[in-house]
């Protein structure tokens, strides 16, 4: 990728990766960008990095080369976030740099030893600290703890009134060359990375939902003009836009979400895949939305995207050995650990020699605090029959009816 030009004197530094998956678990269909940014004042200071995945480093090198920036003229650099996808370069800048001076917080002066073995020239912020580079450019700093680490701070350009979150208002999605900003994009492709943000937040962000409202409040205590995050375009035309994308997504993990219903189902035998349909299809006959998602053919990183996003939740499964089936079981507890909470669910499915998914149900929900209203479930013995088909019908239209109400703002009744 080439060097690009955020503003006067901040320049984008930037690799895409493919055919990985994010964090050793999320998959990337449409990649991800890693984003650093290299700011000029008298001194210059490189915030963030990349990781160390093959390739990267070197070209994120061979573009400092491009903007005729040599390593020894990087005298600071500054670690908003210690995650390796934007700290494993140090490795290589370190054996090519020789000494420079670290600026982190406080929390992530350890994890520079621990990762690295750094642990001289490390200059520890807080929020209200400053760093001067010259020329009127000055970098002050803001904690953003859990964001999605406990470490985690922003950088903020006081002259250009340039944002730098790391990981906070970043997206999924591969960047080209020639349009990495919004003002640079047609609307469908901005588009495209908001789409990419949605499971972007709810894979790496929706845990943290709580301390990322804290970090937007202190966002809006700011003249933000630009924000320039670790993943995804950076925001210079409309920056309140992605704002406003991050505290619709950070308050759908409370609720109320959208008034659609996610539905993610499991089968062993065909038993209870016969119920999915005529579900569906009542549930949308009260003109809820619904998204629908067999497990584990569907990756829990969709499921969580969907979940994150809709108000209801739909429960499908056999029991298996007195327990949810475990696609299910599996799907479920990540769900919880996300902090998606407050929904309105429909359990339903088929059972043999023995019940038992709803104890191992209840239990995920107690254990999480989901805090989910339950309608009545439906179990049937073996296939569904005419009169468990019908029950259940019944059962999704209370459930669009209860998702209507609680999505307008009226929670339902416990």
């Amino acid at each position: 990728m080439r060097t690009t030009k955020v503003t006067d004197g901040i320049y984008r530094l930037s690799a895409n990766v493919h055919d990985i998956l994010f964090e050793g678990f999320w998959p990337i269909p449409n990649g991800v960008s890693l984003n650093s940014y290299v700011v000029k004042g008298e001194k210059c200071a490189i915030i963030d990095g990349v990781c160390d995945w093959d390739g990267v480093p070197e070209t994120l090198f061979a573009q400092l080369d491009e903007m005729q920036v040599k390593l020894e003229d990087i005298d600071y650099v500054i670690i908003n976030h210690m995650e390796p996808d934007h700290s494993g370069w140090l490795d290589a800048f370190r054996k090519l740099r020789g000494e420079f001076t670290v600026y982190c917080s406080e929390r992530a002066k350890p994890l520079l030893e621990a990762f690295y073995g750094i642990v001289d020239n490390v200059h520890t912020v807080k929020s209200g600290d400053t760093l001067d580079l010259g020329d009127g450019r000055v970098l002050a700093f803001e904690d953003i703890p859990n964001v999605h680490w406990p470490e985690t701070m922003a950088t903020y350009d006081t002259k250009s009134k340039t944002l730098f979150p790391c990981d906070a208002f970043g997206s999924f999605g591969a960047v080209s060359d020639d349009a990495p900003y919004d003002d640079t994009l047609q609307e469908e492709h901005i588009e495209f990375f908001e789409r990419e943000m949605e499971r972007y937040y709810a894979n790496i962000v929706s845990a943290f939902s709580a301390p990322t409202q804290k970090a937007i409040e202190k966002v809006d205590a700011l003249d933000v003009r630009i924000i320039a995050p670790g993943h995804g375009i950076v925001w210079r035309r409309d920056p309140q836009r992605v704002v406003r994308d991050y505290k619709r997504l950070t308050s759908y993990a409370k609720g109320p979400a959208k008034p659609e219903v996610t539905v993610v189902w499991g089968s062993m035998y065909g038993m209870t895949e016969q119920a999915v349909r005529p579900l569906v299809d009542a549930i949308e006959a009260e003109g809820v939305p619904t998204h629908v998602h067999r497990v584990p053919e569907t990756g829990l990183s969709f499921v969580l995207e969907s979940a994150l996003q809709c108000s209801g939740i739909v429960l499908g499964m056999p029991t298996y050995e007195y327990k949810m089936f475990p696609p299910m079981a599996a799907a479920l507890d990540e769900i919880g650990k996300k902090k998606i909470q407050n929904r309105v669910c429909l359990r339903f499915g088929s059972y043999g020699w023995s019940g038992g998914a709803q104890k191992e149900l209840d239990e995920i929900n107690e254990r999480l605090k989901m805090n989910w209203k339950f309608i009545e479930p439906v179990e049937f013995h073996g296939r569904p029959r005419e009169n468990d088909i019908e029950t259940l019908k019944e059962r999704g239209r209370e459930l669009a009816r209860a998702v209507k109400e609680w999505s307008l703002g009226a929670r339902p009744a416990k």
